[in-house]
């Protein structure tokens, strides 16, 4: 009787697997090969006119240059940047919308508690684009002169000084949580929406101190109204050079630097965000394009891999939600 010769399952189910994952690899470079046919979008979750817009209209810019297609620039702000952020989630992964997030886009995952979009898994991570420091002000007649003054008076008269934020879960909120924390000293949060509300209020008098973003506050200090006592990061800041880094005002660990970068939704094509990738590498390599960013924001114009920026978000989630929990900020 003559054996009939059975094909191994084992081996039949590698051959579907190889054979999937080339199909799926070349529609991922079919996709790629055509990519981009028609207008891409930019969206982000904050005011027209702020950091953001402004970052993402100078991405836009170069990513148009460098793709050879329009690329335009949609504001859907709320929630601190959150609004934004699921739009993109929930987007069609076709590399057609991408998202601007900033360094709250880390600390939403770790304050807020019933999001309706992961930080980390509902993205597919394309490239940081630039990293910068925020600044803590004072208006001129405030009797602190440096960070350390501003500790001393803190110290001498517990929970009575106040500093403002562009809003409650802001890295400016947490940037100035951790100063609290690493001077040991105590300061209640007065949170406002955004930056003009917030430096209206130090020149008004309603509040004594703000942390700010530096591009905003600069134009009061250069004025002589405002009074910057230290930026929040080890060095000084390009854009402010005569203020001095928190290290020199005496916190040698505290270094709070947000950042802002693009992703796009989960299951956008490894070729086509390889291709984003690639755009906005040259984009930062365009001096015009760069010195633009940097002096949007007065920081360090600055690309990454995607792997780099998955594990920047899902490091600063980790360290934003320990300082959450020491600080007892509630939840949202």
């Amino acid at each position: 009787m003559l054996g009939i010769r059975r094909r191994s399952p084992g081996r039949g189910l590698i051959w579907l697997a190889a054979l999937a994952m080339a199909a799926s690899i070349s529609a991922s470079a079919a996709s790629a090969q055509s990519y981009p046919n028609r207008v891409i979008r930019i969206i982000h979750g904050f005011a027209p006119g702020g950091a953001a817009d402004t970052l993402s209209r100078i991405m836009a810019e170069g990513l148009s240059k460098q793709l050879g297609q329009n690329v335009i620039v949609e504001a859907k702000p709320g929630a601190g940047g959150n609004i934004g952020s699921e739009a993109v989630a929930k987007a069609d992964p076709d590399g057609y919308t991408l998202g601007l997030v900033t360094g709250g886009h880390a600390i939403s995952g770790a304050l807020y508690s019933d999001l309706r979009f992961q930080p980390v898994d509902s993205f597919e991570m394309i490239s940081t684009i630039v990293y910068y420091a925020l600044v803590v002000a004072v208006r001129s007649d405030f009797p602190a002169k440096t960070l350390g003054d501003l500790i001393a008076l803190a110290k001498a008269k517990p929970g009575t000084l106040s500093f403002g934020s562009v809003g409650f879960g802001s890295t400016h909120h947490l940037a100035g949580e951790l100063l609290k924390k690493s001077a040991g000293i105590d300061m209640v949060h007065v949170p406002y929406r955004g930056d003009s509300q917030a430096i209206g209020a130090l020149l008004a008098g309603d509040v004594p101190v703000i942390v700010g973003t530096t591009v905003l506050v600069a134009p009061q200090i250069e004025s002589g109204a405002v009074r910057g006592l230290a930026v929040t990061a080890s060095t000084r800041s390009a854009l402010l050079p005569n203020v001095p880094s928190a290290a020199e005002g005496g916190l040698k660990d505290y270094d709070v630097r947000t950042w802002a970068g693009l992703l796009a939704p989960k299951g956008t094509p490894p070729g086509i965000v390889a291709q984003l990738n690639g755009a906005v590498q040259a984009s930062l390599g365009d001096p015009a394009i760069k010195s633009k960013l940097e002096a949007a924001v007065g920081g360090d114009a600055r690309g990454s891999t995607p792997d780099e920026m998955h594990d920047l978000v899902a490091s600063e989630i980790v360290k934003w939600r320990a300082l959450i929990e020491a600080a007892k900020i509630p939840k949202i």
